[in-house]
């Protein structure tokens, strides 16, 4: 199984991982997928026994090569089950970590008439030092706004990996009850 992953910093592909390893320790070969390198076509999502894509958001969208793998998923006349998990800063907020609470979520979902089997939104990392200047000077005035750090020094870890790591899980339980016994 392909687990794909959109990042912007890295942050995503990190989460792509940690997932992978907890499906690897309960008997589920998964491998991360960099959309950004090349999209999966329809036949290969086809035959996958679900599709699970990570995807980072920014400046209030899902990236594009996120959005790319959707459009893929939603011509599928058979589709697979769906696991998505958003990765926003938004998602440090109670209540803005689940599918219904993340707006980013809820609006990609909409946009594309999906029905995930599973959807999350977690945390993602603010990492001021390793922004250029534009990107920089946007998120701290967002973060002015929403109540996050300004500071151009602060690096927050927001991400809950135990919430990552039982969303491995439930993505475990899935898998086995789509895959048909040998």
């Amino acid at each position: 199984m392909h687990l794909y992953y959109a990042t912007h910093d890295g942050h995503s592909r990190r989460i792509a991982a940690r997932i992978a390893e907890r499906l690897a320790e309960a008997g589920v070969a998964a491998e991360p997928f960099d959309l950004g390198a090349a999209q999966p076509d329809a036949a290969t999502l086809s035959c996958q026994p679900l599709v699970v894509a990570v995807m980072a958001v920014r400046y209030g969208r899902h990236l594009p090569q996120a959005e790319r793998l959707m459009a893929t998923y939603r011509a599928l006349a058979k589709p697979p089950p769906l696991v998505l998990a958003s990765v926003n800063l938004t998602a440090r907020k109670p209540g803005k970590d689940t599918a219904q609470g993340s707006a980013y979520l809820r609006k990609l979902i909409a946009r594309n008439k999906l029905k995930p089997a599973l959807a999350t939104a977690f945390a993602g990392r603010l990492d001021y030092p390793r922004y250029g200047f534009f990107d920089r000077q946007i998120i701290r005035f967002i973060m002015l706004l929403t109540g996050g750090p300004t500071e151009r020094t602060a690096v927050v870890e927001y991400t809950s990996w135990p919430a990552v790591d039982a969303f491995a899980g439930k993505i475990a339980d899935l898998v086995r009850a789509t895959t048909p016994a040998a």
